[in-house]
């Protein structure tokens, strides 16, 4: 089982934005030291739901200052970029960090951010498909021409190449790419394409373990060879908060992010002024510490089990950062590698 931390670099009330980002920077740089596999990395524009902008930057960063951990994003908002100068910065990560680069994309929201870089509604809602094949064939092809609807371009090469990695195997050829999913349609897509899941911190494990089932069965019927199905990737994004008694550990997730969820989730803002409902904090807040491993070391590992077990999913992203608070964030990604990682094994 590969358990990593989820940091989202959220803004709690009263917090400043440098201090927020050095706590992010911090809990990811513990993560390497309390032995746990992985680093995901979201980013967020205009709310303080979450100060990063640039999840391939951070993950640049975090890059050179470890020497172990995979790094990731979760995700890339893929119709604010372009395809192209996000496959060269993703091959220029693999290649200069041997390989320890995920990159994970999704459709993002109808927010404001379409308007303010210049995409348009339309490539969030029909525009993912496209963005995500002329990805794709950036990070395998050596020379790329855009032919869809939106990228137009003439044949260029693709510099750097991410099958140049030095001492890489066959498997090291391309940077791993994954999908945020939280529909049929993206995961119908992303079954098709033969890329893993990103699985969101609101679903249980019976959602989770029907999208997979949906997964494998779209890929097959895709062409994809059966151990391409039964070894993918997932990822199960959730909530970690470690403490010696259950009710103590809720009791800090109760106490800080509703306050963050309020302030973050209303903060945003539609392109085209559509409704959106948010959710209530403090009923989300409890349903997240109802699904997620909040609680003992014990409780921990015994959900994690559960939901690899219910769902077949192996690798999981776990939002550390709960409680707000620097010194006990580290503490918390401390004992989820110290105390709970030993009892998956």
């Amino acid at each position: 089982m590969r358990v990593g931390t989820f940091v989202l670099a959220a803004q709690f009330p009263g917090q400043g934005q440098g201090e927020t980002l050095h706590r992010a920077v911090r809990s990811a740089e513990v993560a390497e030291e309390a032995g746990l596999d992985s680093v995901w990395l979201a980013e967020h524009h205009f709310v303080p739901y979450g100060v990063c902008p640039s999840a391939v930057t951070l993950a640049a960063l975090l890059l050179g200052r470890t020497k172990r951990i995979r790094v990731g994003t979760a995700v890339t908002v893929l119709p604010t970029a372009h395809p192209v100068a996000l496959g060269e910065q993703a091959a220029l990560l693999h290649l200069t960090s041997g390989g320890r680069f995920t990159l994970g994309v999704g459709r993002g929201g109808p927010w404001v951010d379409l308007e303010v870089f210049g995409s348009g509604l339309r490539a969030y809602e029909e525009g993912f498909p496209e963005s995500l094949d002329l990805l794709l064939r950036w990070l395998r092809e050596p020379r790329v021409a855009g032919l869809g609807e939106r990228f137009t371009f003439r044949e260029v090469p693709v510099v750097p190449r991410p099958d140049e990695i030095l001492d890489g195997g066959p498997d090291d050829a391309c940077p791993e790419v994954i999908v945020a999913c939280t529909s049929p349609r993206s995961v119908k897509l992303a079954a098709d394409r033969g890329l893993p899941m990103l699985l969101g911190m609101h679903c249980g494990d019976e959602e989770k373990a029907e999208m997979v089932a949906l997964w494998r069965r779209e890929a097959r019927a895709a062409g994809h060879t059966p151990e391409k199905v039964a070894t993918a990737g997932h990822v199960s994004a959730g909530v970690a908060q470690i403490a010696d008694r259950r009710a103590e550990a809720a009791e800090t997730l109760l106490k800080s992010m509703p306050g963050w969820l309020k302030q973050g989730l209303d903060a945003h803002v539609t392109v085209d002024g559509r409704h959106r409902a948010m959710r209530d904090p403090v009923a989300y807040t409890e349903l997240l510490c109802g699904l997620h491993p909040v609680g003992t070391p014990r409780l921990a590992a015994d959900r994690l089990a559960a939901t690899s077990e219910r769902t077949g999913i192996t690798r999981f992203a776990l939002l550390v950062e709960g409680s707000g608070d620097l010194s006990a964030t580290e503490e918390n990604v401390r004992r989820l590698g110290t105390e709970v990682l030993p009892m998956l094994s």
